[in-house]
């Protein structure tokens, strides 16, 4: 039973990263809702650090405890869980960091702004497109 759950868990973080990522992401509820954008210039980007939301810390804590389960009988079974655990967690925390820019940009309205940006590299000089929602940046992206 425990190789039966080790199996799926590996399985399931192998095939995860198989998905194709063809354009931005939206989730399920974003079709029916208007959102604004602005266009700017970066002025500056500077390289920063996101901290794990606690997706990581959760996924790691998780994989690292069935991991652990299937070392060891009795109590040295549960301590093995319980270390894969807190294994886990801490490594699942450091990997759900990400590197991310934060961004000045001087909106063509005249006004300047900064944002946040995981994922992506620009740097000053580059014309993005900012789509939001109620004071929130969904998308940033460069334009032609």
């Amino acid at each position: 039973m425990k190789k039966l759950i080790f199996a799926s868990v590996v399985a399931l973080l192998l095939f995860s990263g198989c998905t194709r990522n063809e354009g931005p992401q939206y989730s399920g509820s974003d079709y029916n809702q208007i959102k604004r954008y602005e266009l700017g210039v970066v002025i500056e980007a500077r390289p920063v650090v996101v901290s794990d939301d606690g997706g990581g810390t959760f996924l790691g804590a998780l994989v690292g405890a069935v991991v652990g389960s299937t070392i060891g009988k009795g109590s040295g079974n549960t301590l093995a869980t319980l270390g894969g655990g807190l294994a886990g967690a801490y490594a699942g925390n450091q990997l759900g960091k990400a590197n991310a820019s934060e961004l000045t940009v001087k909106l063509d309205n005249g006004d300047q702004i900064i944002v946040l940006v995981k994922g992506k590299k620009f740097m000053a000089g580059d014309r993005i497109k900012i789509i939001r929602y109620h004071g929130r940046v969904e998308q940033v992206y460069k334009t032609h």
